[in-house]
């Protein structure tokens, strides 16, 4: 039996997330600058979206560019925020035939007004798709998001539209960036690092992890497979003791 038929023989995940490490190792090895292996990550982006939604996997949230990464260079970060519209116009029409709905989560007060307003309309003109949600990361941190979270409870408390002792873990969930995605079940790492990296705290709680030395860019349909047949060998107990029936 293929791969990808094991694959939908069992039960798929309705969340992966991805952090996609190793644009620019692999560039580097090819004899390429960091903002070439920059764009051929984000063009991977679109085949793995597509597969995603071939395999019936629900949400697929990508972390792009984090809050730390304004750390990086200036022409690494002028090219960086270049991408999300460069990353879309090339690939709407494939998007729109396979009804996939686009979304980003993170700070939108640092990105330019051009960028804003691009992940405004994107979100808008995709809203009522019913395919795979691909949720872009963007200018993101888990802690950030939390923060956001919590302050927003807070301004609701201290306008008396929310008592203290009423808030609950639903309700720091439903002030999250987009509160109606599920929880994460599988996080894949890309390029061998073993560690989270500030990425969807709060989501990745009943995560699996997933890591792989694969550079992003070379992370093909392939290892996205690979990497949900793993997926799907696990018994995920969420704190209890039955096992799954296999």
């Amino acid at each position: 039996m293929a791969l990808k038929d094991k694959v939908l023989n069992n039960e798929v995940p309705r969340h992966v997330a991805i952090i996609m490490d190793g644009n620019g190792r692999w560039a580097k090895k090819r004899g390429r600058g960091r903002s070439y292996g920059h764009e051929q990550g984000a063009l991977n982006i679109k085949n793995i979206a597509l597969e995603a939604n071939e395999l019936g996997i629900e949400v697929l949230s990508v972390y792009a560019f984090s809050t730390e990464n304004w750390k990086r260079p200036k022409d690494e970060i002028d090219f960086l925020m270049q991408l999300p519209k460069r990353f879309e116009e090339k690939y709407k029409d494939d998007f729109k035939e396979k009804a996939i709905r686009v979304v980003f989560s993170g700070r939108r007060d640092r990105i330019g007004e051009d960028n804003k307003t691009f992940m405004e309309e994107t979100e808008e003109k995709t809203k009522d798709r019913k395919g795979l949600t691909l949720n872009i990361c963007f200018d993101y941190g888990g802690q950030t998001e939390m923060l956001h979270s919590m302050s927003s409870i807070a301004k609701k408390v201290e306008a008396g539209t929310l008592y203290a002792e009423a808030i609950t873990l639903d309700t720091l969930k439903n002030h999250l960036y987009h509160p109606e995605l599920p929880a994460v079940d599988l996080m894949i790492r890309t390029s061998g690092a073993k560690r989270i990296s500030n990425f969807m705290l709060w989501q990745l709680s009943y995560a699996e992890f997933y890591f792989t030395n694969t550079h992003w860019p070379a992370f093909k349909e392939k290892q996205l497979q690979k990497a949900l047949l793993n997926f799907q060998q696990r018994d995920r107990k969420f704190g209890g003791l039955l096992k799954k029936k296999r």
